[in-house]
């Protein structure tokens, strides 16, 4: 056999073909969870009938601080409509949190889960990471990394939910 051949075919062996498979949960119910921080309690079951943005962030990650404006932008477009986006920070540090939430005017409903079980029942261990769970409870879409929830596909998706 010719190397040449051997290595094209040893090269288009370890290429492989990325199958696009969906991501875990897509499709199912969303897990629920009950997070209490000192400000408040947040369960997931409670916005059953609306649209959930879930996103898990951390103020020590600089694409979380990125993204933030925009999810402040997204509740406010869809404020008079049920669509709400849930933050769930991953923070140990309560100070650090709260600074930020105030500097940052984050004015959408977020929660502090240190010992981070609500985002482990989804296997998020990277930050930022979002799901779109739908009216019914079923997550719908997941987003690794930041996102700029104003786009136009984003915001037509959400609409239609």
């Amino acid at each position: 056999m010719r190397p040449g051949i051997v290595l094209f075919g040893l090269t288009l062996l370890l290429s492989g073909c990325y199958s696009g498979s969906r991501p875990p949960r897509i499709g199912t119910e969303a897990p629920d969870f009950i997070v209490q921080d000192a400000d408040r309690k947040v369960e997931l079951r409670e916005f059953h009938g609306k649209v959930v943005v879930l996103n898990f962030w951390a103020t020590w990650c600089p694409p979380c601080v990125d993204e933030m404006p925009s999810l402040v932008q997204l509740q406010q477009r869809f404020k008079d409509k049920d669509l709400t986006v849930v933050g769930v920070s991953v923070d140990a540090d309560g100070d650090a949190y709260h600074k930020f939430l105030a500097d940052h005017k984050i004015d959408f409903l977020t929660v502090r889960d240190p010992d981070q079980k609500s985002n482990n029942l989804y296997g998020t261990f990277k930050f930022p990471e979002t799901y779109i769970i739908d009216r019914k409870g079923i997550v719908r879409r997941k987003f690794i990394g930041p996102v700029d929830w104003n786009q136009r596909e984003i915001v037509d998706y959400l609409s239609k939910l």
